[in-house]
């Protein structure tokens, strides 16, 4: 029996069966309203009263009777993008049955949900668009972005991830099509926090795209132009997070996939000033330390006596790089020292301070250029990652570069014959940009190598031993991030936060009770994962002077719980009278939802 298997399920807020609608929507309303209709299991009494009496085939179902045929369909699907078409147009339908699909198949839909599959996804959203989802906020329409953020069917809004596109994953400018990752991302904040759909909205700012391929397709459905750069692109990004923060004053703002250019520099410009962080930096960051702080404990080591090269040198590998740093120095190691254990390559080879056109980011991981030439390494040509790790010795290898099969051979045997239980973290996505596969790695170290990768693999087999392979996936994070910064409505996201989310992820390895066991938890954990690190952020929180609300542990596990919701039908109502509405409701004729207890 796994450690979570005892965790309770919450019976209070929005997991409570007996919660309720009330909504001023009826009629063929409530069938195309994907987060109140039920479809076949709509009681005969909800039938009469809202007024959909005979739109409907006479049996009333289950919930479970619902997932059986939903989930037959979805296994006559013969492609993963096919089953993404399905699954998406199912979110569309019936959210609560979506997410009640994936809560059950868990392990298997989120590959197709998010990554890999959301991947070849974004490559094709517009051929395969089907409904909108979320708001499209296009340069040509930067007056409007206020009009735009305050559309009365978002007024519930208390997260949203928003993208420009130029950077989705390792496939590069997608421009509008990007759309597919805020999507993506927010239903994984439901999927494993629980947090209730109305509260998402995912965004994509469409400043252009310079993919000739989107820019050449006749079904591309975003603006058909150059990226807008430069000052025209910070005043944009600038006008939409102040309109954004006053639209939505208390909600968290997350920025993904954006280019390493404009990436931790929008961050750096607006952490400070409203409740918003980089998942792409600070959550693919926590959750690899998460993986290395794991297999560091099951060695008995300390993170401070590692050695880090890291290929790529973009948002996620500084990131990545920074979060090592930060754990060092609580152990006791100086910056400096700390950053003095890192070597990391760019697409010119080892960064060091005699390499031109480094970008400040990367420049403060720099290796001194007169050590590495007292070490008799030729600067004036580029340090390729063989030269780096033979001289390193790496204890912890990561690549984030996009490069297929960087991680040859010769360079992990080199370090499996230095190192005796090598780290090795080859986390591009997707698997086609992998560093390297597992079973390779395995087999390459004779077992011995400690392995997370960034797409999901299966186990690697060695000497009749099966090891399972950990997924670096940024749902261990992020989503228990979100929940724990809502459970104590925190002002800021502190970069100790993340630090407080890796230890707890940490501490939830598979390995530290299995030596076959994997450095992070098994997906269908996703849940009980995301509540212990929303309970560690909110207690991180409070330390940090973010929140004015202070909680004991117990309170904050409480309110925590009470945030999660499980996708369940409540009854629903329809409240005759529009008294209580809002004016927004009134005009548009939006659902108003209450949930309460009988």
């Amino acid at each position: 029996m796994n450690q979570f298997t005892q965790l309770p399920r919450p019976s209070v807020g929005y997991h409570a069966e007996t919660d309720q609608i009330e909504t001023i929507l009826s009629g063929k309303e409530i069938l195309e309203d994907p987060l109140l209709n039920k479809s076949s299991a709509f009681s005969l009494e909800e039938r009469r009263t809202l007024g959909i009496i005979g739109m409907l085939p006479q049996s009333v179902t289950t919930i479970e009777e619902q997932l059986t045929r939903t989930y037959e369909n979805y296994l006559r699907k013969d492609s993963d993008i096919e089953r993404y078409i399905h699954l998406a147009s199912l979110h569309d339908r019936n959210e609560t049955l979506f997410y009640r699909l994936l809560i059950e198949h868990i392990a298997e839909m989120t590959p197709v949900v998010y990554t890999p599959v959301v991947g070849e996804a974004c490559q094709k959203y517009s051929h395969i668009f089907r409904r909108t989802r979320g708001l499209y906020i296009a340069y040509p329409d930067r007056e409007h972005i206020a009009e735009i953020l305050a559309n009365p069917a978002f007024e519930q809004t208390k997260i949203a991830v928003v993208t420009d596109g130029e950077r989705i994953l390792g496939l590069g400018d997608q421009g509008a099509d990007g759309m597919g990752i805020p999507v993506g991302k927010l239903a994984l904040y439901t999927l494993c926090a629980g947090i209730y759909p109305s509260w998402t909205l995912p965004i994509t700012l469409d400043t252009g795209t310079d993919n000739p391929d989107k820019l050449n397709d006749p079904m591309y459905l975003g603006w058909r132009h150059a990226r807008v750069r430069g000052k025209e692109y910070d005043d944009f990004v600038e006008q939409f997070a102040q309109a954004f923060q006053r639209q939505f004053p208390n909600a968290i703002l997350q920025w993904e996939d954006f280019s390493k250019q404009n990436a931790r520099r929008i961050l750096n410009t607006f952490r400070g000033k409203m409740c918003t962080f980089n998942d792409d930096i600070q959550g693919t960051g926590a959750v690899t330390l998460a993986a290395a702080a794991a297999a560091v404990k099951y060695l008995g080591q300390k993170m401070s006596d590692q050695r880090i090269v890291l290929l790529g040198a973009g948002s996620a590998n500084v990131g990545i790089a920074h979060q090592f740093v930060s754990m060092m120095r609580q152990e006791g190691m100086s910056e400096s020292a700390a950053i003095a254990r890192i070597w990391m390559l760019n697409s010119k080879g080892l960064i060091h301070t005699g390499l031109s056109g480094v970008e400040p980011e990367q420049l403060y991981f720099a290796r001194p250029a007169q050590e590495l030439a007292a070490a008799g390494i030729d600067i004036s040509q580029p340090i390729d990652l063989e030269t780096a790790v033979h001289n390193a010795v790496p204890t912890i290898l990561i690549g984030a570069s996009a490069q297929p099969n960087a991680f040859t051979r010769s360079i992990i045997q080199f370090i499996a014959a230095h190192v005796e239980r090598p780290m090795i973290f080859p986390l591009s996505n997707p698997t086609s940009k992998s560093e390297a596969h597992p079973q390779d790695l395995i087999t390459w170290t004779n077992g011995k190598a400690l392995i997370a990768t960034g797409s999901p693999y299966a186990p690697a087999q060695w000497n009749h031993t099966e090891t399972v392979i950990g997924q670096c996936n940024n749902m261990f994070v992020f989503p228990g991030v979100g929940l724990g910064v809502m459970a104590v409505e925190a002002k800021t996201i502190t970069d100790s936060m993340f630090l407080a989310a890796a230890l707890a992820l940490r501490d939830l390895a598979p390995i530290l009770s299995s030596p076959t066991g994997a450095l992070l938890p098994d997906v269908a954990e996703a849940r009980a994962v995301a509540r212990s690190v929303a309970l560690a952020v909110a207690k991180q929180a409070q330390t940090d002077g973010a929140t004015d609300i202070l909680l004991t542990n117990e309170q904050a596990a409480k309110r925590i719980d009470s945030l999660m919701w499980y996708p369940h039908y409540p009854k629903i109502h329809v409240q005759s009278s529009l008294e209580q509405a809002s004016p927004g409701e009134k005009r548009h004729g939006w659902r108003r939802i209450i949930f309460r207890q009988n």
